[in-house]
């Protein structure tokens, strides 16, 4: 749909992209992804269209369909061309701007988590924007493939080159393709956030005469000196400035902290040099305990606990189960470093100042240790910012603002110019000053990623069974202590002289137990409404049956992509369901290495003309050997291929019915030896399809080798997706326990699945 002023149709040659997907995975209702999205677009539609007379560009509204199989509806928008099926759409040429809507939980704010390349739009958002939630720190880990995700707004910044905004809401991730991401959970005042803030932007955007009209690479805007770093201030201000500023202001402290440490350390000789080293040691020893506590309380954590992630549907134990460990380690380590410390400086200063007491002397000493160890806090944000300045990390602000704000605070209050001056303990007005605008800017970022982290443990196993139980809880407990030892490293080093040392561990220890006896004794870790990721498939495997000698292995599977055994759900299920690693179905876009299976009354509810069909046409030597195959899918329109890349070298891909080529030959991708086709269509899509395998050529080719050369690998591993429930099947999933539901994306195979194989040696 496009909204364009009636009397100024030259506006329509510049459009602003206002994009959603309509589809949904099979496990969800989809009212969070993206049933939110789609509704704030309609009434984004009808709320613009009153003021469009003073527009000076178009606006466009794309619902896309196909977005959960693979990006495909906002592909085909922007790349497809004249062929026997479909145009290029007429409005793609005209887009200048993308706006991406998506959801990754099912309420709170609608952040923006990408932002540029051109910061044109982030900077017009800014200065509009009502309620503004914006974190470049999520840029940043989406970046760096840490969040393991895609949305339609790589397919608008990296195959058509635009520029633009991709919103998503991020509160309540648990329920992210499941059945909870349900109309009941969805919040209303989440849609009037993204709609008024969106309102507001289209607004101001449509109706200005300074939209970048190039693609991405050709704006001026696209260099990296030009890059937008972005940040709100509890929901209420957005602060955007380009990355040129960013580098003055870096390169200033990063030079003025350099010179203020340089001269210190020749003022104070090399006592001071030393007692740099030692203090940097105790930060050092302070992240080795600290990861270490968290990591040993992670580890032990399924050992006691019936689930290995106890913490799902109550996020907030993560502080008793993982920060309080972390905190205790943290402070020991430290401490450790401290008393390292004092030792030296009691020896330094038992010479330098013969004259007064022993007890005198060791009370400069404790003095001078907690000073030192506050200004290795700073050393530890200097060396983050110079880091993070090389690199051109977008969130390096926030090691700016933990080094400048305490280094202002400390200076101000508490250094002096003078060598000869007897230290005097830190004052609280200096943690105050120094850590409340770092702490003001950060907590709300840290309290949601730590969320993000704990809400995506639901569904972090993407091969199940094939980690150990305990993995996730490191991922989440190295998180903490990183956090940790990143924001408290200056209070830590108030605590080492005062008389807080024991009732800390005492406090600690007793939230720690406190915790672990909520997760043991009534605390569930999945509740309906944040349930475990499971998935229930009938397969029907082949893999085993060539030569027509063998019959399929048909069995109902129960597996999971949150860790940890499935006995409890099994018993539940009943039906003799059994639990082990004895059937490992690989589904080629992944394999499961622990399962739950029935495999008794498991003939009903499909055919063996379901069962894909794998045949070898042609098979020729020359100078390279190819081979011609044709698949037929049967009923199938979504299906995963693997073809085994130690083998082949390249292949053609093309389309029976329509003679059309699918997959060209060159440019393929390997993972792991392989090259994984993933391809989903609608009722009318092709089942028939013709492959053609150009094999490696060696000295000794492929033919002349024997089977046992080849290893277990087949040739090629097929799998194919029914949406069919069996009976079997249905019994299953009417006596699923209301702690667990259905998981779906692109990877996951539907409730039916066939498994096919062809051999290397045919």
């Amino acid at each position: 749909m496009r909204i364009l002023p009636k009397y100024a149709t030259e506006a329509g040659e510049n459009a602003i992209l206002v994009s959603s997907h309509i589809d949904t995975v099979f496990s969800g209702e989809g009212a969070g992804d993206c049933s939110s999205c789609v509704a704030v677009m309609l009434e984004l539609a009808r709320g613009i269209s009153q003021w469009a007379h003073g527009f000076k560009h178009a606006v466009i509204f794309l619902f896309n369909t196909g977005e959960e199989e693979g990006l495909n509806g906002a592909h085909s928008f922007i790349t497809q061309v004249l062929t026997k099926r479909c145009l290029l759409h007429p409005w793609s040429d005209t887009v200048r701007m993308a706006i991406d809507l998506e959801a990754m939980g099912i309420g709170g704010k609608s952040t923006i988590f990408q932002a540029g390349p051109n910061p044109w739009a982030i900077e017009n958002f800014a200065a509009v924007a009502k309620y503004p939630s914006a974190q470049i720190v999520a840029q940043d880990l989406f970046s760096s493939g840490a969040i393991k995700s895609a949305t339609d707004f790589q397919i608008y910044k990296e195959v058509a080159g635009l520029s633009g905004l991709d919103f998503a809401f991020l509160d309540d991730t648990a329920v992210y393709h499941t059945k909870n991401d349900k109309l009941k959970l969805l919040k209303p005042g989440s849609l009037q956030h993204l709609g008024e803030n969106m309102l507001a932007f289209l607004l101001q955007a449509a109706a200005s005469s300074h939209l970048p009209l190039g693609k991405a690479e050709e704006q001026d805007g696209n260099s990296s000196r030009d890059a937008a770093i972005y940040f709100d201030i509890l929901g209420t201000y957005i602060v955007v400035f380009r990355q040129r500023l960013a580098n003055m202001f870096y390169n200033s402290t990063i030079m003025q902290s350099l010179l203020i440490w340089v001269t210190s350390i020749m003022m104070g000789g090399s006592s001071a040099l030393i007692s740099l080293a030692l203090s940097s040691l105790s930060i050092i020893l302070m992240w080795i305990s600290s990861i270490a506590f968290a990591a040993v309380a992670a580890f032990c954590l399924p050992l006691v606990s019936a689930s290995p992630v106890p913490y799902v549907s109550n996020p907030w134990l993560v502080v008793g189960l993982f920060g309080v460990p972390a905190l205790l380690g943290a402070f020991i380590g430290q401490h450790l470093g401290y008393l390292i410390l004092r030792r030296y400086l009691s020896a330094v200063y038992s010479t330098r100042y013969r004259d007064l007491s022993s007890s005198v002397q060791a009370d400069i000493a404790k003095l001078d240790s907690e000073r030192w160890l506050f200004k290795a806090g700073l050393i530890q944000w200097l060396l983050l910012l110079i880091l993070g300045n090389y690199y051109k990390i977008g969130s390096t602000y926030l090691a700016l603002v933990w080094l400048v704000s305490p280094a202002f605070a400390y200076g101000l209050l508490e250094a002096t110019l003078s060598p000869a001056r007897l230290p005097k303990p830190l004052k609280t007005l200096t943690l105050v000053i120094g850590l409340s605008f770092p702490f003001l800017l950060s907590s709300g970022m840290i309290i949601r990623l730590t969320s993000i982290m704990v809400g995506s443990t639901v569904r972090l196993e993407r091969n199940p069974g094939s980690n150990p139980e305990w993995i996730g809880n490191i991922v989440v407990a190295i998180l903490i202590a990183a956090i940790v030892c990143l924001t408290l490293v200056y209070l830590l080093s108030y605590i080492h002289i005062s008389g807080a040392k024991v009732p800390i561990i005492i406090i600690t220890s007793i939230l720690f137990g406190l915790s672990i006896c909520s997760v043991v004794g009534f605390l569930q870790a999945f509740t309906e409404d944040t349930a475990r990721a499971v998935n229930v498939v009938h397969v029907v495997d082949t893999t085993g049956k060539h030569g027509g000698k063998q019959e399929p292995d048909s069995y109902v599977s129960l597996f999971s992509t949150t860790p940890g055994n499935l006995i409890k759900e099994a018993e539940k299920i009943g039906k003799k369901m059994v639990c082990g690693k004895d059937k490992m179905p690989d589904f080629v876009s992944f394999s499961v290495n622990y399962s739950c299976w029935i495999d008794e009354d498991v003939l009903a509810g499909w055919d063996k003309s379901d069962i894909p069909a794998i045949h070898v046409e042609r098979d020729m030597m020359d100078e390279n050997r190819i081979t011609e195959i044709s698949l037929d899918t049967k009923f199938s329109t979504r299906w995963t291929l693997g073809i085994n890349m130690e083998e082949i070298e390249d292949f053609q891909l093309k389309d029976v019915g329509e003679s059309e080529e699918l997959i060209p030959l060159g440019g393929k991708t390997i993972v792991d030896g392989w090259h994984i086709i993933q391809f989903s269509g609608g009722k009318k899509a092709p089942t028939k399809f013709s492959l053609t395998l150009s094999w490696i050529n060696e000295k000794h080719g492929p033919m002349t080798r024997n089977e046992g050369s080849r290893g277990e690998r087949p040739l090629l591993k097929l799998r194919t997706d029914v949406d069919r429930l069996t009976p079997q099947t249905q019994d299953v999933l009417t006596k699923l326990p209301p702690w667990c539901s259905l998981f779906g994306k692109s990877t996951s195979p539907h409730t039916l699945a066939f498994l096919s194989s062809l051999p290397i040696v045919f």
